[in-house]
């Protein structure tokens, strides 16, 4: 590593629980759509890109289904959906009068004819696809995170908030073969002694938002701290990142750009962001330079870090995955270009383990609460908008938790409703309601898991109810209720 420090990138990948629940306009089909546009092309991008990769425990639940009957849906919904739908859309558009756009459309159908014989070839075995990236000493780290993308903060016990981590850091090891050494905190949402329960569970490293507290483009962003737990918060960079993820401003804003909003009657994207036809010649271009204007930016910042504090700095900036290639259409070919050009830039882009070998952590600096959410707080999970749904999962948490203390319950209703429990309290259901993304579909999944975990927990405590399967589709497959008791 150079004296002036590391980039690291950070893809945040992560999917609610959606196997078997609806399809249109919400449910599987988020699931269908994220695997063909970004899961499946962006694997040959990672190919030994030194970048970390962060695949939660419940978006591998899920990729682990592509294997059987998800994966046979996953390609009926590429060839007698997605297909159809494109050529019945052109043909409209072509009676319009709008032949140029007809014409992008049926480009654009070929993104998913494209996904099937890559998922053929792979036998749908995407984990295993992402395992052998990382088994290569040049390729990608991966990075666990909790089992359903809880708001940990927001969990009402200690034995609550080790379920989810234990839960996520024990399927990472299964699937991956070694013990995760970075962890992602779920919204980013962090606390003061979460770092002891994540050291409890060997995690060394974590992401932590800190930009309220230290200030947006604060040198002190660039450096990692030492907690006294052991495992080192590495500040994300939030001047780096919205570059990327500013709305308003960012380079996904740029006119030549695909438009994610305008849409066919079918929810197909043939325009820009300036109103005309989109010219995907024209955006990879630009996307490229986009790409050689961010990499000189991060040199920059981690040259002038180097020249004010006399050491190497880390800039750390994380982007949710489903970013390169379904909200940023774009997103994918920047990214091909970012890595060729940290190379041909002399920027050292390294994965978040490895830079924090050569990037010495600080010591005393205390952590603010904070998270990467709107106004770096709670509010997007716990307002009163939402409190309907936080109230329900803390109630539902403390009843798991009291049933578990009990000697005779049946452990096999017990773990379905812990399994439940798990599903009620991703983060999603509160995001999508405070985002207004997904009408009424967040709060009744949250309705029917709470509904499911009461029932469960009743057979629980009565030996007279017929018990529950433990399972819940592929959710959290080797749960292991042990840390909702542990002292």
């Amino acid at each position: 590593m150079s004296e002036r420090g590391a980039l690291a990138l950070v893809l945040h990948s992560h999917m609610p629980y959606v196997e078997g629940f609806g399809t249109w306009p919400f449910g599987e089909e988020w699931l269908w759509e994220a695997t063909a546009m970004v899961y499946l092309p962006l694997i040959e991008t990672l190919r030994e890109a030194p970048v970390t990769v962060g695949l939660t425990p419940v978006l591998c639940d899920q990729l682990e289904t592509l294997t059987g009957a998800a994966g046979e849906r996953l390609r009926a919904f590429l060839r007698e959906v997605r297909l159809p739908l494109h050529a019945e859309d052109a043909k409209g558009l072509e009676r319009g009068g709008e032949i140029a756009a007809a014409a992008e459309v049926r480009r654009a159908a070929g993104d998913y004819a494209d996904a099937i014989p890559v998922l053929e070839a792979s036998g749908g075995d995407l984990v295993g696809a992402f395992a052998r990236l990382a088994s290569d000493a040049s390729g990608p780290e991966l990075m666990a995170s909790a089992a359903t993308h809880a708001v940990l903060p927001l969990l009402a016990t200690t034995g609550g908030r080790r379920l989810q981590i234990e839960a996520g850091t024990a399927a990472h090891a299964r699937r991956f073969g070694a013990r995760p050494a970075t962890f992602w905190l779920p919204e980013c949402a962090y606390e003061p002694g979460l770092e002891e329960l994540l050291a409890e569970g060997g995690v060394a490293a974590f992401c932590v938002d800190q930009t309220d507290a230290l200030g947006l483009g604060a040198p002190e962003q660039l450096e990692p701290v030492a907690t006294t737990a052991g495992p080192v918060a590495v500040p994300i960079d939030w001047q780096t990142v919205a570059l990327v993820w500013d709305e308003h401003g960012g380079y996904p804003s740029h006119p030549e750009y695909r438009d994610y909003h305008a849409r066919t009657i079918h929810d197909l994207k043939p325009w820009s962001n300036a109103g005309g036809v989109y010219d995907p010649t024209a955006a990879r271009e630009v996307a490229a330079e986009h790409a050689r204007d961010f990499v000189r930016r991060a040199g920059e910042r981690l040259e002038a870090y180097r020249s004010a504090r006399g050491r190497p700095g880390l800039l750390c900036c994380p982007l949710d995955t489903e970013l390169l290639g379904h909200w940023w259409y774009e997103g994918r070919a920047w990214l091909a270009t970012v890595l060729a050009e940290a190379q041909a830039q002399e920027v050292d882009l390294l994965p978040l383990a490895a830079a924090l070998e050569s990037v010495e952590p600080i010591t005393g600096r205390v952590l603010a609460p904070s998270t990467w959410g709107i106004a770096k707080d709670l509010s997007t999970w716990d307002s009163s908008r939402v409190a309907d749904l936080a109230f329900a999962a803390r109630r539902a948490e403390l009843r798991v938790v009291a049933v578990a203390h009990a000697r005779a319950a049946r452990r096999r209703a017990l773990a379905r409703a812990a399994r439940e429990l798990l599903a009620l309290q991703a983060s999603d259901w509160a995001f999508q309601v405070t985002r207004e993304l997904a009408a009424d579909y967040p709060r009744s999944r949250a309705r029917a898991h709470a509904a499911e975990l009461e029932a469960a927990l009743e057979a629980a405590l009565a030996d007279s109810r017929p018990e529950p399967d433990a399972t819940l589709g592929n959710l959290a497959p080797e749960l292991d209720l042990t840390p909702l008791v542990a002292p």
